[in-house]
């Protein structure tokens, strides 16, 4: 049995607890949502067992295809065990499709699918308002040496291979995704926090018209409404797909 220590951190959208183990983490997943830099909030009902739910498949995928990361088992509706990590103060932005910040930041329209996949790399900072980072910047400030951060990239390519064709098989369109990475306590780089409709861009190819598309935190940030409807969707298409294969 997997008592949850006493709470080492506390974000957003999850919980962080001590384990037995000190080279482990208990994570609890919570019901809140937030955007724009939690300037906007509000919490959504069994929002947490949907997440928990979604990364625990996402993660036991991308394991099966030799992705390090640092999810160990799920251990409740809301819980999971992990490796106790040091995060890499970068957040690490994977665009297949252009919509939201990019849109804002350059001419491509809202929509347009990039030629190339685009990678972008930002500091987490809520402070600074988490700004976006050249590399020699995060060279200068000493986040990350060169072959680590092409490491990091690489990885990231790697990781949006496999979850486009993932994806694809649920009638889902990946548009964009962030992630996190951390150091193990072996100093290896892993795959951290949580892949879920939070982080992600998730667009259904089988909805009938543009409002119902977006199957992710968009329907929370752009007052769509819906949202445990659309990430129960999510969760319903990823468990038939697992069963099914």
């Amino acid at each position: 049995m997997n008592i949850k220590g006493k709470l080492i951190y506390e974000g957003k959208a999850k919980k962080i607890f001590a384990h037995e183990d000190l080279d482990k983490v208990i994570i609890e997943f919570k019901d809140d949502a937030t955007a724009f830099n939690a300037a906007k909030k509000a919490k959504f009902e069994g929002k947490g067992i949907l997440n928990c739910s979604i990364s625990t498949s996402i993660f036991k995928y991308l394991i099966e295809n030799k992705i390090p990361t640092h999810f160990l088992e799920r251990i409740d509706e809301k819980s999971i065990i992990a490796q106790k990590i040091e995060i890499i103060p970068i957040e690490v932005v994977l665009r297949n499709t252009a919509y939201g910040s990019i849109c804002k930041q350059t001419t491509f329209l809202p929509g347009t699918v990039l030629k190339d996949p685009l990678i972008d790399f930002y500091l987490k900072n809520d402070s600074l308002n988490d700004p976006l980072l050249t590399r020699d910047r995060i060279s200068l400030m000493g986040i990350l040496k060169f072959e680590e951060l092409k490491y990091l990239e690489d990885l990231t390519f790697l990781i949006n291979k496999l979850l486009k064709e993932y994806f694809l098989n649920l009638k889902l369109d990946l548009i964009d995704f962030k992630l996190e990475f951390g150091w193990n306590k072996n100093k290896e780089i892993v795959l951290a926090d949580e892949f879920s409709p939070d982080n992600c861009r998730l667009w259904d190819m089988k909805a009938k018209n543009v409002k119902m598309k977006s199957l992710d935190k968009d329907r929370f940030r752009n007052d769509l409404g819906g949202l445990i409807n659309a990430y129960s969707e999510i969760n319903k298409r990823i468990n038939h797909f697992n069963s099914s294969t």
